[in-house]
C-alpha cells in the first residue's frame, strides 16, 4: 500500500468533501486534479451569484461566514473552498491529470501526468471519482462552431461592449450571459432557445431584471429557434420554420454539458443507455467495479440538475462509512 489508502479523482466541492469525510474517518486520501482547485466555479462567470445559501455549500464542518449577501458570490466560493481544503490539511495534487486507472487485482493504480513533471503512479485501495461536466459542452454541430468569435463558457460581458451578441440557450446560463452583456454595453443582445420557454425555473432574483431588459429591446427573445450556421459577424438561424439571420459578432453557446465515462470507463463501470447515470449502489455510491465509487454532479448522468454541492457534499458520508466498515481505516 502507497501513503494512501483513497484516490479521489476531482478537487471540486464534492470531492474535497469526499476526501474530508474520508479523512474524517481515518482513511487517507489524496485528491487529483487537471486544473486548479475547485475549477468549476473558478470558470464561473465572474460575477455570478450562487443559487443556493451559504450553509447549503458548506463541506466538513467549516462554517461559510462573513459574506456580503444572502447567496455567496463566485469570489466568495472560491475562497471558501480554498479555506476548507487548509483546514482540513487535505492532500492535493492539482494541475495534475488520471490518465489511466487500472486495477492490479489487489489494488488500484493510478496513473497521472502533472503539468510541469514526468508522470507518476499511486497505488491506493479505492477510487472516489468525482468529475464534472466542464470539459464537455454540448455541441450544436453547425458550421461555424469553431470560430475564435464562438464559446461555450461566458466569463463576463466587458468584451462585448458596443458590439452585437447572440447567446443560445434556455437556462439560468444563459440568461445571466444576457443580462451580464446588458450591463457592460453590448449594443445588441438576442437569446435564442430551442423551445418555446426557458428549459426550467430561472433564479427569482435575477428574472425581473431581466423581463425588465427585454421589456425595454435591450434583449430580444427567439422562442422555437435552431441555429444553422454561424460566419463572421451573424448567425442563421430558423424560427418556427422561418429563415433568419441575427447580427452576431460574439457567440455564446450557453448549452450546458455532456457527461463523459473517463475514468470509470476505464475500470469497467456501465452506464444507463438513456440517463448516462453510472451504475452504483445509492446507499454507498460504490459502482459494480468493487472499490469504485462517485460522488457529486457525475451521479446525475444527464440530468445535471438534480445533484448540486448542497446535496452531493453528503456522498463522501456514505463512502466513508462503507470503506470503514470493510477496515480501510487507520
Amino acid at each position: 500500500m502507497s501513503e494512501v489508502d483513497v484516490a479521489v479523482v476531482g478537487a471540486g466541492p464534492c470531492g474535497l468533501a469526499a476526501a474530508i469525510a474520508l479523512e474524517q474517518a481515518g482513511i487517507h486520501a489524496v485528491v487529483f486534479d487537471r486544473s486548479c482547485l475547485v475549477s468549476s466555479i473558478a470558470s464561473y462567470p465572474t460575477y455570478l451569484t450562487f443559487f443556493s445559501s451559504a450553509d447549503r455549500l458548506e463541506i466538513g464542518g467549516v462554517p461559510f461566514t462573513g459574506i456580503a449577501a444572502e447567496k455567496p458570490s463566485r469570489r466568495e466560493g472560491l475562497a471558501y473552498y480554498r479555506l476548507a481544503a487548509e483546514q482540513h490539511n487535505l492532500l492535493l495534487r492539482l494541475y495534475e491529470e488520471v490518465t489511466h486507472v487500472e486495477s492490479d487485482g489487489a489494488a488500484f493504480l493510478v496513473h497521472t501526468q502533472p503539468r510541469s513533471a514526468g508522470a507518476k503512479t499511486t497505488r491506493v485501495a479505492a477510487v472516489v471519482v468525482a468529475t464534472g461536466y466542464f470539459g464537455s459542452p454540448n455541441l450544436l454541430n453547425v458550421p461555424g462552431e469553431n470560430w475564435p468569435h464562438v464559446t461555450h463558457q461566458f466569463v463576463e460581458g466587458h468584451e462585448a461592449f458596443g458590439r452585437t451578441a447572440l447567446v443560445v440557450g434556455g437556462g439560468n446560463s444563459a440568461v445571466e450571459c444576457a443580462l451580464e452583456l446588458a450591463r457592460c454595453g453590448a449594443w445588441q443582445i438576442t437569446l435564442a432557445h430551442t423551445g418555446p420557454t426557458f428549459s426550467h425555473a430561472i433564479k427569482p432574483w435575477i428574472l425581473p431584471e431581466f423581463e425588465q431588459r427585454v421589456a425595454q429591446g435591450v434583449v430580444a427573445l427567439r422562442w422555437n429557434t435552431h441555429v444553422k450556421s454561424i460566419v463572421p459577424g451573424r448567425v442563421d438561424v430558423v424560427t418556427e420554420g422561418a429563415a433568419a439571420s441575427v447580427p452576431a459578432q460574439h457567440v455564446y453557446l450557453m448549452t450546458g454539458y455532456t457527461p463523459t465515462q473517463g475514468v470509470l470507463g476505464m475500470l469497467g463501470v456501465p452506464f444507463a443507455a438513456k440517463t448516462a447515470v453510472p451504475s452504483h449502489n445509492h446507499d454507498t455510491m460504490e459502482t459494480p467495479v468493487p472499490g469504485v465509487f462517485i460522488a457529486g454532479v457525475i451521479a446525475s448522468g444527464k440530468d445535471a440538475n438534480s445533484v448540486f454541492i448542497e446535496n452531493g457534499r453528503d456522498h463522501g458520508t456514505l463512502i466513508a462509512a462503507a470503506l470503514r466498515a470493510r477496515g480501510l481505516s487507520r
